[in-house]
């Protein structure tokens, strides 16, 4: 918690310094008006007192009560603004965080975790700063002043008092040691819910193609019934501190008068009225002591979720960031667009085995590459080092003469065109889509947009849209096929004319027609970059330049497609599966 803290500015603590003189104030006010009361009840049992005596010290009583007011009023909003501005940083520094993790490091909290932590934690968080702060400056500076001044007024309500303060410590402690280690799984409970809803959304036309909604809804129930029973739990368990604080108040009361009885009886006639005040003041002074510690008790409430919250939001801003940004903005001028690996083995930080084994080869500027390989020999891994996604784990990977891990991302990312494996699209219009980003020259033009979009062969779907370019796609392209989300993404990278070209399978959702054609337009478009693909298709990669075969993360073949069907076996067996010794012979 107190690591958060450090969000704050000098400004908000300089409004808390406010507030803090303004709570002492108020809790001097509070502690007065007991004195007014003393003073009104001695001047009513007094003989020859004056009404106007009685009304000033009332009056004094309700300034107090109009100042207490005003002060907690300017309090909340100072508090209130201070923890607002505490959320919207640490949000925007866990969000901005999350962003610069690595691939693999994403991997170590689930999306629906790292979504909760971004709003439910914080949230938790930012209460306890609202509220709590408040109270836990208040409770102890009323508790320990009330003391003071009820010291020296008997020893007798003093132990009482002590007593009824001990039961209401050792409640709270014991609430604490129960409910606390519960409040860890309810953050996690929230998670696996986040996880659950988000799982059934994502893939609600398998689940409805499978009957399988049932199944869903039993899943939710589980996690939803183990949620709600331990939140029950805990409810109950803070719901037994209510009554034992009134039941301990009153008691404190009552037990007070009887004492206070009893001394009077005892005491002399002249020192009557004088022990009769002090009982009432006692009496107000001692329920400020325990309403001291029923604020507390809220604290003790708030302060063990928002404390499990900030451990959570501490892990994900504590977390190493591998990939570490270089400084280098350009390459080598005379290597412009060619990419290089040397040696090249890459396994997962978690793993024993590689991979990726000692891969090495150049591209040229205006070459095309293609990888293809069984499923699993680490094609998509292998391209995913060059624009870092991940980081090799020995040799070097290039680009335009320098090692990836020199360059400052945002330079790196700006010399590639990346389309995933599967085709991501935002909520936007078609053209929000298209000139998505900044790819470090230009604003991309709506021409640029139109041409982009008409050699990704996508211009005769688009232009039947409604709106046309400014036809709106909802988040993951849902309104739109696999086909055509696939060529809005290809549209995407040919937009920002770079350097390199990385399709990773991006060709698969198209049928043979249109990927032909896109092909051959792309080719023309392209010719003067450089092109890393990774396909399944043979026809889609048959004419590249240099073709590298993969088999269990070793390259087993490298060359053009007529040299690796009399040199390499693996590649021959992938070309023999997809189509006949005849077509490929005529091939």
């Amino acid at each position: 918690m107190i690591k958060l803290f450090k969000n704050l500015t000098k400004k908000e603590y300089f409004l808390m310094f406010i507030s803090l003189i303004l709570i002492i104030f108020q809790v001097y006010l509070d502690l007065k008006m007991p004195d007014y009361m003393s003073e009104i009840t001695v001047l009513v049992q007094t003989e020859g007192s004056k009404m106007s005596d009685i009304l000033i010290n009332g009056g004094y009583m309700m300034l107090c009560a109009l100042g207490s007011l005003v002060s907690a009023v300017i309090v909340g909003y100072l508090i209130s603004n201070i923890s607002a501005n505490f959320s919207m940083k640490t949000r925007k520094k866990l969000y901005d965080k999350v962003c610069n993790l690595s691939t693999q490091e994403i991997k170590q909290f689930e999306a629906s975790s790292l979504i909760t932590r971004t709003t439910n934690d914080i949230t938790q968080v930012q209460m306890f700063i609202a509220m709590g702060l408040q109270l836990m400056i208040k409770s102890p500076i009323t508790a320990i002043w009330a003391v003071t001044k009820i010291l020296n007024k008997s020893w007798q309500w003093s132990a009482i008092t002590a007593v009824a303060v001990v039961i209401l410590l050792s409640t709270i402690i014991t609430l604490i040691s129960i409910v606390m280690p519960r409040f860890k799984i309810v953050q996690k409970l929230i998670d696996k819910i986040n996880g659950v809803t988000r799982e059934n959304l994502t893939g609600i036309r398998v689940v409805r193609a499978f009957n399988a909604e049932s199944y869903q809804e039993n899943k939710f129930e589980d996690v939803n019934d183990k949620l709600t029973n331990m939140q029950l739990f805990n409810q109950k368990a803070f719901a037994v501190l209510s009554p034992i604080m009134y039941l301990v108040m009153q008691f404190l009361t009552l037990t007070i008068y009887f004492v206070g009885a009893y001394l009077i009886k005892e005491a002399l006639m002249v020192d009557k009225l004088a022990l009769f005040g002090d009982m009432i003041v006692f009496s107000s002074y001692a329920m400020q002591v325990i309403m001291s510690f029923l604020m507390l008790s809220m604290i003790f409430m708030m302060l063990p979720r928002a404390g499990v919250s900030a451990s959570r939001i501490n892990e994900v801003l504590d977390t190493k960031i591998n990939i570490i940004d270089g400084n280098v903005k350009k390459g080598k001028s005379n290597q412009v667009g060619t990419v290089e690996f040397k040696n090249v083995s890459f396994k997962y930080p978690d793993a024993e085995e590689y991979l990726l084994k000692n891969i090495s080869f150049k591209v040229d500027k205006g070459q095309t590459v293609a990888f293809i390989g069984s499923t699993g020999s680490g094609k998509s891994t292998l391209i995913n080092l060059v624009p870092r996604f991940y980081d090799a784990t020995e040799g070097e990977v290039l680009v335009d003469g320098v090692n990836v891990k020199d360059y400052k991302q945002e330079c790196l990312y700006n010399k590639i065109g990346y389309v995933p494996q599967k085709a991501v699209l935002f909520d936007g219009t078609v053209n929000f889509n298209v000139a998505y980003g900044d790819n470090g020259k230009s604003k991309i033009s709506e021409k640029k947009i139109k041409e982009a979009i008409k050699v990704a062969q996508a211009t005769d779907f688009v232009e039947k849209m409604d709106d046309k370019y400014d036809s709106h796609i909802a988040s993951g392209g849902s309104n739109v096929s696999g086909g055509q989300k696939q060529r809005l993404a290809i549209a995407r990278a040919i937009a920002r004319d770079p350097e390199i070209y990385i399709f990773d399978d991006s060709f698969s959702a198209l049928d043979y027609k249109t990927d032909s054609v896109l092909r051959r337009e792309l080719k023309k478009y392209t010719k003067n970059a450089t092109s890393l693909i990774v396909a399944q298709r043979i026809g889609t990669i048959m004419n590249a330049d240099k073709i590298i075969v993969l088999e269990n993360g070793e390259c087993v073949g490298m060359g053009t497609h007529k040299e690796l069907l009399k040199s390499c076996p693996v590649y021959k067996e992938i070309a023999l599966s997809q189509i006949t010794e005849e077509e490929l012979n005529n091939e």
